[in-house]
């Protein structure tokens, strides 16, 4: 059985500009924040026009909060992306303030 690789390009955390980010063919995808004692506020994701629908923006607010549950951080969701995510993943609200 032929070995499947995954060949989405990493998600990295820019903590100089305070965002998740990744490269698509249409350019950075971002998903910025700011920090605040344990508190990762997610505030706005950005994706290129022409790389939406491609599951890019997921990929950004599962790599936040990966970092939020291996640094033991809350999540506080402002972008409305992000909310929406939620709702379509309640495993995930217990990491999130004031739920």
């Amino acid at each position: 059985m032929p070995e499947t690789r995954n060949t989405d390009p990493p998600i990295v955390d820019n903590r100089n500009k305070n965002r998740f980010e990744t490269e698509t063919s249409a350019g950075t995808a971002v998903l910025q924040y700011s920090r605040s004692g344990n508190r990762l506020v997610l505030v706005h994701t950005g994706v290129p026009e022409s790389a939406r629908e491609r599951g890019v923006g997921s990929r950004l607010v599962e790599a936040a909060f990966q970092q939020a549950r291996e640094q033991g951080l809350r999540v506080v969701p402002e972008c409305p992306f992000v909310r929406a995510y939620l709702r379509r993943h309640p495993e995930l609200r217990s990491f999130v303030e004031g739920k």
